[in-house]
């Protein structure tokens, strides 16, 4: 279900999918590339779906954020490509 959820987000903010799966453990990974002028609705999404980034994850996307509109004319058309792990806990585990 999660895995659905984030593709159709991902879809939604204007990137693409290139790979997805997920295994009996509840490990999920997607490789997924948007345009560095849509990192904002990116990183809001990735919140917005109820993932819990780590400290650094969420340091990287605010420097990425603040990078691009600090110089959107240079490099908002750049591609951005994000390596995403994500632990799902069954009901009742922590």
């Amino acid at each position: 279900m999660m895995v659905r959820t984030l593709t159709g987000a991902i879809l939604g903010c204007g990137g693409w999918v290139l790979s997805r799966g997920a295994d009996d453990q509840g490990l999920i990974s997607m490789l997924f590339e948007f345009e560095r002028q849509h990192c904002v609705d990116m990183y809001a999404m990735l919140i917005a779906a109820g993932l819990e980034l780590s400290q650094l994850a969420h340091l990287r996307f605010t420097e990425l954020c603040q990078c691009t509109l600090s110089h959107h004319e240079d490099c908002g058309a750049e591609i951005v490509s994000v390596d995403l792990e994500v632990r799902c806990f069954g009901k009742g585990e922590v």
